[in-house]
């Protein structure tokens, strides 16, 4: 196990954390979302999909009453446990198991970095099982990640996602099934690429006002000399 842990930086932070190099690690969503989030001191937050606990160390700078992690895998859990720990983060509480059939607490913030892509063919998903669950929609899809966050967000709860852009009408259709309102949105381009890569999204339950479409985030890329 010991070579097969990677130690690097949250993006933004002074944070470290530890990485299994088999398993999904932090990449510039990972970062872009856990600026985007936010979180009150009186509140709980959950993460759907936790990993090794990212977003949670991310949500952990701004001083929650609560944090919850919920991964498929005893590894991530594992991770997640000694990260959050190793940052002195006593506040938390984990779930290992599939989250759209736990009995979970109803909660005022979740944020989720899901699974992107919906691949029908097995053939076509990632054989690294990790990988397979943290890339595609399989337990997980947009349907059932909006179910989940419905029924455990409290009302005024607040959902806070990170996406493909070119999925934005299958997510606000899943939004809108499940009673869920669109109240922050901004896209993110890559330099190289003519169309939006990527979104963040902030939904809302019981949301009634508009949608507030921030300016958009350039990724710019170190290309050396």
């Amino acid at each position: 196990m010991p070579n097969k842990i990677k130690r690097d930086y949250l993006a933004g932070t002074e944070i470290y954390l530890r990485q299994r190099k088999d398993m999904f690690r932090c990449n510039t969503d990972t970062a872009l979302l856990g600026q985007f989030l936010r979180v009150k001191e009186q509140e709980t937050l959950m993460d759907i999909g936790c990993n090794n606990g990212a977003l949670m160390l991310y949500a952990s700078l701004q001083h929650p009453a609560h944090l919850i992690g919920v991964d498929l895998f005893e590894e991530a859990i594992a991770l997640a446990k000694e990260n959050l720990e190793d940052n002195g983060i006593l506040n938390y509480t984990l779930y290992t198991g599939d989250a759209t059939v736990l009995a979970l607490p109803t909660v005022e913030v979740i944020v989720s970095n899901p699974p992107y892509f919906d691949t029908p063919q097995q053939g076509h998903r990632n054989e690294n099982e990790f990988l397979r669950a943290a890339r595609h929609e399989g337990t997980l899809t947009l349907a059932s990640l909006f179910d989940l966050v419905r029924r455990n967000l409290k009302e005024n709860g607040r959902f806070y996602l990170v996406h493909r852009a070119m999925r934005l009408t299958d997510i606000f259709f899943e939004a809108a099934a499940s009673g869920l309102r669109a109240k922050t949105m901004q896209l993110v381009y890559d330099e190289d690429r003519e169309e939006a890569t990527a979104v963040l999204l902030e939904f809302a339950k019981g949301y009634e006002g508009p949608l507030h479409v921030l300016k958009p985030k350039t990724i710019h890329r170190n290309k050396g000399t």
